[in-house]
Parts: C-alpha cells; structure tokens; sequence
C-alpha cells in the first residue's frame, strides 16, 4: 500500500495539472489528437461560454423531498407501478404482499430499469421495459422470512420483462390493459439459445440435453433495440438467484462470474432445483447473455444472442455503420470489468425484416484497451478481437472452442490484455455516430486491487463519484479497431473536496453536482441524459448532493444542469422517448419512502412521464 500512495501522489499531482484551466482543458482544446479531441466540450466550456443552445430549461437544486421535482414550466405523471394490471383480466394490486405467484405474473413487474418505445402510430405504441429485481420486504407480507414454492413462484414471476401497448388521449399517455401486444416475460419464459455456444456442453443440463432450450431471464438491468423492430434485455447480476445448502465444486470461472454455494437471499435454489448450483452446476452458464425479443409478436420465443458474450452485461448500444455492419457496444457491470463491442458479420439491409433478424447470431467480439497520451486524460485505444486461435485464446490457454471463448468472455478479455473498469454500465451513441459515451459509475477497488491500478481513464484511487467517458471510432467507423478517447466528466463534489480530481471536472460546480453516473441516454437532439445510482446519505464525501437525479448534458459546450431529482432512497434509471420527443418515460427504481402515492402506502417502483406544460419538446 505504502508503494502506491507514493505513485498515487505522483500520478494525482499529474491529473491535477492536466484537469486545471491551463492544463487539461484549455491544453486539450489545443491537442492535435484529431477533430474528436478538438471538439472537446470540457475544454470548449471553459475556453468559450458555457451557455448552452440544447439546454433550454432551468436547472433545479438538488432534492431529499419523497416526490418528483423537474423545472418550472414541467410536471410529472405516473404511467404505471409495480402490480398494476397489464391484462382486463388481472387483478388490481394489494399492497398487503399476499398475492399469489398467479397474479403477479399477469401484473407490472417489480424495480423496473431499461426500457424502450416502439410506436404503432401517432397515439398508440409499444412499451417494453426491464423489472431487474425484487424487495422481499414489499413483496411479501413476511417478508421473505418464510418462504414457500409459490413464494418463489412469485419471485420469479415479478422479474424479467413486460411488454405493454400505450396509446395517448387528450394528450396524456396510459397504458392499455386490452392490447394485444400486452406481455409477461418471467424467470420460467421458455427461451432459445442461438449463436456460437448454442449447444454446448456447458449449457446442457438434465432438463434441456441440448443446451438450446432456457427458461426464463431475470436481473434485466438495461436495454438496447433495433431497426428491425426488436427489444435487447441484458442480462446482468444473475448469479445472485444461485445458490446450495451442499457442498458443490465451483470453478475459477464460476467463481469470477460471482457464483456461490451458500443460501441466496432469493432462495430459489431452496424451491427450484434448477437454482442450486450442487445439482445444477452448468444452469448459471445459461445467463449473463442477451436476448432479444420481438414486442410485436407476444407468441414469439426470446432469442439468447450468445455471440454477444457472457458477462454481467449492462445496456446494448446498437448503431449500424455506413458500411452496413451492425456495431452493439456492451458494458460489463462490476469493479475491474471490462468494455466490449459486437460487429455482426452480415450487413443490415433496409426494410427487410426477414433478413435482419438472425444480424446478431454471427459476428466478433472485441474488448477495449485504453492508452493514455501524453499526461492527458485522453488518448488512443484498441479494440481487441476474442475469437479462437487469435490472441492466445487457445487451448494452452483453457480454451477449446470459440463457444468457450464467449461463455468465459471475461477470461477471455483478461487473456487479450483489456482495460479493467470502474464498473462500464450504460453505453449510449451520439446521432451524428461518431462518438460514443459510456458511465464509469465507481469503484472503491480502483488502486487498492491488484490489476485495478489507476490508469488515464480510471484516474482515481477509490474512485466513489464515477466518469464517463467518451470516443470516437477512427474515421467514424465503428468497424475500426481503434479509436480515441476522453473524458467527457468527472463527477465530484466541489464543496467538500478542492483542488484535486475528487473535486470533479471543470464542468461540475456546486449546482450541478452528482455521483455514480448509471444510466445514460441522447435524444433527438442530440441532449445527453444521465441518471444517477449513488450515494444519496447527504453525508460525508456525499455532502449536498441529495436524492438521486437525472442531469441533461450539451456534448458541444460541456455544460450539464440537473434536471430532475427523485424521491427517497430511489435509483433514477431507465429513459425513453415518445416518437414526437414531447414525453420522456423515466424509471423509478427501489424507493424507499412512501412514492407514488404517498402518505403510509407502500413503495412501488414506478414509471413516470415528463412533459412540458406547453407541450413542447423536452429539454427544448
């Protein structure tokens, strides 16, 4: 430890010089590192004015109110809740948690996350959207203390994805308890696995001996869709649902992906022996992947893409190159983890639903490496390709084909040599396609773990505010194998810290200050949104930064304002658009107070619209 505070010290001294005026900001503008870095906004905000022309709303003061606050001229509606019936059928909630696994499952499922809108016309549209988790402590009057099958049941019925058609009157949007895209996908929703690990070995199990057959997803965090017209649930803390009272053998991989012989707080395994890793070793190897789903069709079977990789994956940010390929950018979500990217081997074609719908079944993986240049915090990076015989992915190696390759994708990286993360999440693409962003939300491990070091793009030893980072493919081709990159923010607090990167960026001051960037999102417009899943104690490092919130950010100038905070105990996650850009669905994770309805009632994770009381464009 002794060894690295000195070159820490070293290395912040360093980082301060690059992030003063004169330095980082004022010196990047000047850099020669290509247009990207020349049309740095951090450098651009303080060069020139920071007043912004996409940012056309007054920002607001951080919250601990148990409600929703937006600007003047804005006001906020609740869309739906967990429990709330999405068929005519389907019983109204009860907040007692005696209901049964039968009506949870015809139910909005809990902790929604992710989502994305797919319209059918003007006033009608299709809403898919994540339900990640669930608290025990809502769902059941017991509280989890006393579980029995259908417990489980119901569990597993409130996770995964639901499906639901929206169609706006006077003005407003509500959900359509008669549509017929209306959906529940769950933890026992039969799904096939597709791509180079369908199959396998490794993913057959007593139930299925093919290896192609896979019920249910569960820990959906975040999203991604398509132009073909389909929803990509990402799969990521899965390994919590895993579990076993005996003793079982667990592998280095198991182990690295954070599976567990032990009881699960779930207690699955307990209930469904699909879950006990003793009896079921090779289960946990048929998730962590992505799936893809058709919203228009509710008959249709979710599609595990495989070729996408295995790992605790965050969002999947699809753009199609101007050659045609098809580029998905994937973050894996824990401290120490890695940023990867997906390039389809056929090329998208226009209109032609039948041909684009196997685009994610064939293609490479790469990971990224990221070099920093000359001090900077800024630099060039690689996109390292995980595909069998290249790279030392051999079997010297413990690898024996390329189905290995993408179920150990984390091995895989580590063997090619990438940049371990302060924990990737959400990844977003700008619409001119030529930069890419992801959030870094933290990582209390950043320079006290071995093979975490503090390097240009994770500057900060215990990093506990989080960045995001941003790149730009070489010659906008997202095809390229390298890019350049900087820092867009560093999150921090300048009321508590001063003088050094805890601080935070040139662009974050005492009115706009967060922590844990999680979620991130452009619209039309090309406004970056970014929500938050941090430490809102109001205590400490954390002084005066309030509930979690969503901040809307101007990539030209560097400019960032606070734009919604969120009720008690909440995470701030998931954000989509109506077609016309005048209703933006967010989600609220996790509360712990009293919201939607306040009052004594329960917490319900729920989805909220914003729109502006003229009716206007958000953020406009």
């Amino acid at each position: 430890m002794s060894n690295f505070v000195e070159k820490e010290s070293d290395f912040s001294n360093m980082v301060n010089a690059c992030l003063s005026r004169r330095g980082f900001l004022m010196g990047t503008a000047a850099a020669s590192v290509g247009a990207f870095l020349a049309l740095n906004p951090v450098a651009k905000a303080i060069a020139g004015s920071m007043d912004s022309l996409l940012l056309n709303f007054d920002p607001i003061s951080v919250s601990t109110s148990d409600n929703i606050v937006v600007p003047k001229g804005y006001r906020s509606s609740t869309l739906m809740s967990w429990g709330d019936p999405i068929f005519a059928n389907a019983p109204q909630f009860n907040p007692n948690g005696k209901q049964d696994s039968k009506a949870q499952a015809m139910q909005f499922g809990d902790n929604t996350d992710g989502m994305s809108v797919f319209p059918l016309s003007s006033d009608r549209a299709i809403l898919a959207v994540n339900n990640e988790y669930t608290n025990y402590e809502y769902l059941f009057v017991h509280e989890g203390k006393a579980m029995t099958a259908d417990d489980v049941a119901k569990a597993q019925a409130a996770v995964g994805i639901t499906i639901v058609e929206i169609v706006k009157k006077n003005g407003q949007w509500t959900m359509d308890v008669n549509g017929r895209a209306n959906r529940r996908i769950t933890a026992n929703t039969e799904m096939l696995v597709t791509g180079p690990a369908a199959g396998h070995d490794l993913l057959k199990t007593k139930t299925d001996p093919t290896g192609k057959k896979v019920l249910g997803t569960f820990n959906n965090c975040a999203n991604g869709e398509t132009p073909w017209g389909t929803y990509l649930t990402c799969e990521e803390n899965f390994n919590d649902f895993f579990g076993s009272e005996a003793k079982a053998v667990l592998t280095a991989d198991d182990k690295r992906y954070g599976i567990k012989a032990e009881q699960s707080d779930y207690q699955w395994h307990n209930f469904d022996e699909r879950f006990d890793v003793a009896k079921n070793p090779n289960e946990p190897n048929r998730f962590g992947w992505v799936v893809e789903i058709d919203p228009n069709d509710p008959t249709s079977t979710p599609l595990k893409r495989t070729a996408l990789g295995r790992f605790k994956h965050e969002n999947a940010a699809l753009v199609v190159n101007d050659d045609g390929h098809v580029v998905v950018y994937l973050g894996d979500d824990e401290r120490g983890e890695h940023l990867y990217k997906f390039v389809s081997k056929n090329k998208y074609q226009e209109g032609n639903k039948s041909a684009n719908r196997d685009l994610l079944e064939d293609g490479i993986l790469y990971v990224a490496k990221f070099v920093m240049k000359d001090d900077k915090l800024e630099g060039d990076g690689q996109w390292l390709e995980l595909t069998y015989g290249k790279n030392g992915l051999t079997k010297d190696n413990g690898f024996n084909s390329q189905a290995e390759v993408m179920i150990f994708a984390r091995r895989a990286a580590t063997q090619v040599g990438a940049t371990t993360m302060d924990r990737p999440e959400w990844v977003a693409v700008h619409p001119d396609k030529k930069h890419v962003f992801c959030t870094l939300t933290n990582n209390k491990y950043r320079g006290v773990k071995e093979g975490q070091e503090v390097d240009g793009v994770n500057p900060r030893a215990e990093n506990h505010y989080g960045q995001i980072v941003r790149w730009a493919p070489t010659n906008a081709n997202h095809v390229s194998d390298t890019f350049q990159w900087d820092l867009y923010v560093i999150a921090g607090n300048p009321t508590v810290h001063e003088g050094n990167l805890y601080a935070g960026s040139a662009n974050i001051n005492k009115g706009n200050m967060f922590n844990s960037p999680d979620g991130i999102g452009f619209d039309k417009a090309g406004r970056l949104w970014i929500q938050t899943d941090g430490n809102y104690s109001n205590k400490g490092d954390f002084e005066g930064q309030g509930n979690n919130q969503m901040l809307c950010g101007d990539p030209n100038t560097g400019e960032i304002r606070r734009f919604l905070t969120g009720p008690i105990g909440c995470e701030i996650t998931g954000l989509t658009f109506s077609e016309d850009q005048k209703t933006m669905f967010v989600g609220v994770q996790h509360p712990s107070g009293h919201f939607p309805q306040g009052g004594s009632n329960k917490p319900r994770s729920t989805i909220v619209m914003i729109t502006k009381e003229n009716g206007g464009i958000i953020g406009s």
